[in-house]
């Protein structure tokens, strides 16, 4: 099957964006942090929601082409795209449910941690997350997760509860502590290409919203020498 054949297969169920290089808003797509990777996917999928994510995982598997996953596209080794291949863009994917009893908090793939912390600080809670609010959640917590408040609540994945996950057969796996806890283990730094992370969910803390912070400086005429 061929690339445009494929696409006008999913496009009538396809509820986000599917871009060929030709397109508007491909360029745009494509970008990430990293001002110096610039590769070029065949496709660009701008998923909705999981179901898309499934279908596009689908896509690549018909097609045979090489995937990478772009959430906030903030890795500076540029891995959020690739040439040739199809990038699955959760970019879109913007989700984000609190509930503030229970103390946890569920979004999307496509979160950043500054939009995470807006709607966590309604409340006053919040949970480690990264030092630049531009960095996309799901990258930075299954790679470990340092953040400010990790001193005190530990890393980013250390407040990880649940994650949904998209695997390479396009099936949809709910894992936590309880549920495929294998998988779950491996997903909090055991590496990538275990799946596509569509929402995550964290635990939260009373953080805020005032808070002190900042560097603390003494001079050096203060200093003590000790040998």
């Amino acid at each position: 099957m061929s690339l445009a054949d494929a696409i006008s297969q999913l496009s009538p169920t396809f509820m986000g964006q599917l871009l060929q290089p030709n397109d508007t808003g491909y360029d745009g797509a494509r970008r990430v942090h990293n001002g110096l990777i610039d590769k070029r996917p065949a496709l660009i999928a701008r998923c909705q929601g999981t179901a898309d994510v499934v279908d596009a995982v689908k896509l690549a598997r018909t097609l045979g082409l090489e995937v990478a996953v772009r959430g906030g596209g903030h890795n500076v080794a540029g891995r959020a795209t690739i040439d040739n291949g199809l990038m699955i863009d959760l970019a879109p994917m913007k989700g984000i449910f609190l509930d503030p009893r229970r103390r946890t908090v569920r979004a999307q793939g496509g979160v950043l941690w500054k939009e995470l912390n807006r709607e966590t600080q309604a409340h006053g809670l919040a949970t480690t997350g990264g030092v630049v609010g531009t960095t996309g959640i799901a990258g930075l917590t299954l790679g470990g997760g340092l953040g400010w408040l990790m001193p005190k609540y530990g890393l980013a994945l250390d407040n990880l509860r649940a994650t949904e996950l998209v695997m390479a057969d396009g099936s949809v796996r709910c894992v936590s502590a309880t549920e495929d806890p294998d998988l779950f283990w491996a997903i909090r730094g055991g590496g990538g290409n275990f799946g596509v992370a569509t929402s995550l969910e964290y635990a939260v803390h009373p953080v805020g919203p005032t808070v002190t912070g900042g560097l603390v400086l003494h001079p050096l005429a203060r200093a003590r020498v000790t040998s």
